[in-house]
């Protein structure tokens, strides 16, 4: 019927319709249309309507209101997010550290080569090396022809106790040796380090030449060490830090903060300087704000250590003291901090990225290694000698195609007597010593392989070359060796 207000719902029930007093339908009258269940409907509707605009009011205001939480840093929003970040953390050491392949301590093998491959006697200093592999525990002294001397192997379960700055240590098949130094008599000290932990590092221990426990210093050491003439030792710890720096905010907490930490030759803890504070308190503190975006809350990342004779720091910085050189990675600086003012004395930033091991050496110059300065053929990295009054480069290694030098982490390198370079290039599992012309007259590659077809290879952390007339005779001559 045109015009009929039929309603709109799919099931038109004629029973809850009826006819006004006096009307005909058929003459064309509307009906009154009484609908009791549309009435219903209308109120829970209406009600619905009223509670949903509710809910999301609230919802809208608990946006707002997080928004700001978040924003101001106001409560409770440092402790959900220090709740992600440490799920976060607490998922990649389920996830991410359950094998060493290839991650971490081993990388995949460039060749088959194993053991020495080059050696120029007439142009290669003479000596041992003493490095220290990523397969394990374990720092080994070869001869130039890869001979094994003297192996050392004491594993960390074997040290560790309740009062260790690491709580659940990972098996030691994750746990390995990063830097060591080699004493006279044979004894050792080593660094321990592990995957998947947070601090860095698992502590420090000496031990004699057969592998026997003499001390150990069980902080949260990392990285590197250095001795002094007295055999005092300087060494690099961690801690996590909830100190809020004003002027520099953004070093958010909880943070890992680095400190310089001197042992008696007995192990004793002696001093302990915080390298922030020092920096912070420093000429050289708006290098904060230079802090790398894939720092991960280790704003600093402090790889290196190495006590400068007080000469050198005064020629260096022009002030004289008890100073220690640093390199912290997130802020691609290197820097003198001196031990009794607490406080950087020199700083400064160049022309690389991601640096390790930076050396004074007599001239004045600096030697490092530039973990990803290097943007030709011949890999990533590069060792660079420069000079810190000009940053003026007056000699570098890059690599070629055949021998490429690439590491994203670690390596160092150590400036010979006979003026070549030992180079320590970690992801590669390999140490080369080149000359001042870039040829490579020794060349030693980790002969230990990991995987199920030997396509892993174990990083080697960290060498050195060691003077024969500086070992005893006796541990020489010694059954062990």
């Amino acid at each position: 019927m045109a015009g009929w207000p039929w309603p709109r719902n799919k099931e038109h029930d004629l029973s809850v319709y009826r006819v006004a007093p006096g009307k005909n339908v058929s003459r064309g009258v509307a009906p009154v249309r009484i609908n009791k269940e549309s009435k219903i409907s209308s109120g829970k509707l209406a009600n619905f309507l009223w509670f949903a605009s509710f809910v999301l009011a609230i919802g809208f205001l608990g946006f707002v209101a997080g928004s700001y939480a978040m924003l101001a840093e106001a409560l409770p929003a440092r402790y959900l997010a220090d709740a992600y970040r440490g799920g976060q953390a607490l998922l990649a050491a389920k996830t991410e550290y359950e094998s060493p392949y290839p991650d971490g301590f081993w990388q995949p093998a460039r060749s088959e080569q194993r053991g020495v491959v080059i050696h120029d006697p007439a142009k290669a200093a003479s000596g041992y090396t003493l490095y220290t592999s990523g397969e394990g525990q374990r720092a080994v002294l070869v001869s130039m022809a890869g001979e094994i001397l003297h192996e050392w192997q004491l594993p960390f379960s074997a040290i560790w106790t309740n009062a260790a700055g690491v709580r659940s240590p990972r098996p030691d098949s994750m746990i390995h040796y990063n830097r060591a130094h080699l004493y006279p008599n044979g004894d050792l000290l080593a660094i321990y380090e592990a995957l998947g932990d947070t601090p860095w590092g698992y502590g420090l221990a000496k031990m004699d030449k057969d592998s026997r426990l003499i001390w150990s210093y069980l902080a949260h050491t990392h990285h590197d060490l250095d001795i002094g003439p007295d055999g005092n030792i300087y060494v690099l710890t961690q801690e996590v830090s909830n100190t809020i720096i004003d002027r520099w905010r953004h070093l958010r907490t909880p943070r890992i903060d680095d400190f310089v930490v001197v042992l008696s030759p007995d192990g004793e803890e002696l001093k302990k300087v915080s390298v922030l504070d020092a920096l912070v308190a420093s000429p050289y503190a708006r290098m904060l704000n230079t802090v790398a975006w894939y720092s991960k809350d280790d704003f600093l990342h402090a790889n290196a250590i190495d006590l400068v004779d007080e000469e050198a720091a005064l020629r260096l910085s022009g002030t004289p003291g008890h100073q220690v050189l640093l390199s912290m990675r997130e802020l691609g600086a290197v820097g003198l901090l001196d031990l009794d003012r607490e406080v950087f004395t020199w700083a400064a930033r160049g022309p690389w990225l991601g640096q390790h091991d930076p050396d004074l050496l007599p001239n004045g110059n600096m030697l490092l290694f530039d973990n990803f300065g290097h943007y030709g053929e011949g890999g990533i990295s590069r060792v660079i000698e420069f000079d810190p009054a000009t940053y003026e480069i007056v000699w570098s290694y890059t690599g070629d195609v055949e021998h490429p030098l690439d590491s994203r982490l670690r390596s160092d390198q150590e400036r010979l007597a006979n003026g070549n370079t030992l180079i320590t290039e970690s992801d590669g599992g390999r140490l080369l010593e080149v000359t001042r012309d870039g040829e490579i007259v020794w060349e030693y590659v980790n002969p230990i392989r990991g995987g199920d077809d030997d396509e892993f290879i174990p990083i080697v952390s960290w060498g050195q070359r060691i003077e024969p007339a500086g070992l005893d005779p006796e541990f020489l001559e010694s059954p062990t060796s």
